[in-house]
């Protein structure tokens, strides 16, 4: 995908996020990451703790990257929560990283759509 394709899709996610939970702002790459965390749990309208909205958060990233191979699910925990063991180490500068991330959250929400 071509930077300025990324960059269409990714401000169509941003809209899309923010139109439907009617928010002021686009939402920021943390937000929609919290977003697809609580959608993967399965337990929405839940409050989280701090520590918990952080693991959201990673069980978002573990979610985008295993069909990149870099995590597997290994199962579910007693209290429901997946569970995910990394495979591979990131190997890429941090502007790759957080672009492999955009373009699996625009696979993400393509996916929902079908």
């Amino acid at each position: 995908m071509e930077q300025w394709e990324l960059d269409f899709y990714w401000l169509k996610v941003r809209h899309k996020i923010k139109d439907t939970f009617k928010a002021s702002d686009l939402p920021e790459l943390d937000t929609i990451l919290f977003l697809i965390g609580i959608q993967e749990l399965g337990k929405p309208g839940q409050k989280f703790s701090k520590e918990e909205k952080i693991d959201l958060i990673k069980l978002a990233v573990a979610t985008l990257l295993k069909d990149d191979l870099y995590f597997s699910f290994t199962g579910k925990k007693m209290d429901g929560w997946p569970e995910f063991e990394q495979l591979k180490d990131f190997d890429m500068t941090q502007k790759e990283g957080e672009q492999l991330i955009k373009t699996r959250i625009i696979h993400y929400f393509d996916a929902l759509n079908d």
